[in-house]
């Protein structure tokens, strides 16, 4: 807990230390008011890098930051399909939107910086498979390796088959995931009929 001596605009530069991204409803539940944001704002002691979104200007940048950053914007989003694949080295591809998952009833939030692509899924697809990356301060939920395949097997009109044959072959090359972990995501998410003979193709000896 801060000392109660603490002024605000100091309690704010040590919140944002360390390269950390916080939205301004975090930095106001820790005592900090809009006006001592504003001021930081004005005096270039703190940049608002999104929308509510807050960074010291001189912070490192880490790699995967717009993964963060979207993680502020969209609370309850996923980092999935294509952000996942290029997260976890699956594929070359770098989609200029952040692709998030959200539940079929879930709060979208305007569009800004960074450009982000929602899908929503059922909760039998939502919920299972998460991990979370501590990235720039911020706890980022991403899908695994193997749930992440198993979406793209089963979206053919998000993710082009091509991509996601490849980024199986990537994930069984760079041992990301075992075939038996990527067969019972695939199971589990609705994606095996397809997935099935394009993995025993690539798990064969033969």
């Amino acid at each position: 807990m801060p000392a109660p001596s603490e002024p605000q605009n100091a309690r704010l530069l040590r919140l944002l230390g360390a390269g950390a991204m916080l939205r301004a409803s975090e930095l106001r539940a820790a005592g900090i008011n809009p006006q001592t944001i504003s001021r930081a704002v004005e005096a270039g002691e703190i940049e608002r890098i999104g929308r509510g979104i807050y960074q010291k200007p001189d912070a490192d940048v880490e790699e995967g930051q717009i993964f963060a950053e979207a993680a502020l914007r969209v609370p309850k989003g996923i980092v999935a399909l294509v952000s996942a694949l290029a997260f976890h080295d699956l594929t070359d591809q770098m989609p200029r939107r952040v692709w998030m998952a959200i539940g079929a009833s879930d709060w979208a939030p305007v569009q800004s910086y960074p450009p982000i692509r929602l899908v929503r899924f059922t909760d039998a697809y939502l919920r299972y498979g998460i991990e979370h990356h501590a990235i720039a301060g911020v706890q980022v939920p991403i899908y695994t390796v193997s749930k992440t395949l198993a979406d793209a097997f089963r979206n053919p009109k998000l993710v082009d088959r091509s991509v996601a044959i490849e980024s199986l072959r990537a994930a069984l090359r760079l041992r990301k995931a075992t075939p038996a972990m990527i067969a019972d995501a695939a199971k589990i998410g609705g994606a095996w009929k397809t997935m099935q003979p394009y993995l025993e193709a690539l798990t064969s000896n033969g």
